[in-house]
């Protein structure tokens, strides 16, 4: 990591414990190598519809959890205690579900394709060159 980082910050910082991971160090390199142009128009345009992807899912995943948990309190005209609990559990559920779903796909975006290089989710490709 050691020539990753501008000189002007410091390797270690008092964020992380010696010999961990250091956080806030990796980011500010990545930060760099993305200002610096380390990647190419098509990597930063795929991050850039990645990140569209997966906010735009948890949204509507969140908003289909938050109506299928605090919908029936206005349908059923529920009494207000009531409709103030389920809206309260609904929000607080698609709030942890939107962290969760933009979590996971920028995850798996990160992680690239399988060990093999072939896509998931292939019928028939069981074994690499098959």
């Amino acid at each position: 990591m050691g020539g990753t980082l501008p000189s002007r910050v410091p390797q270690s910082t008092p964020y992380a414990a010696p010999g961990r991971d250091d956080l806030p160090g990796r980011a500010l390199a990545c930060f760099t190598r993305i200002m610096s142009g380390g990647r190419s128009q098509a990597e930063r345009d795929a991050i850039t519809v990645e990140i569209g992807y997966a906010l735009l899912s948890a949204t509507f995943a969140a908003v289909l959890l938050f109506g299928a948990v605090a919908g029936p309190a206005y349908a059923f005209h529920l009494p207000a205690g009531t409709r103030g609990v389920l809206v309260a559990v609904g929000a607080a559920l698609a709030s942890v579900l939107f962290l969760v779903r933009v979590a996971s796909v920028l995850t798996r975006f990160r992680q690239g394709p399988g060990p093999d290089g072939d896509l998931p989710g292939r019928p028939g490709r069981t074994r690499p060159g098959s």
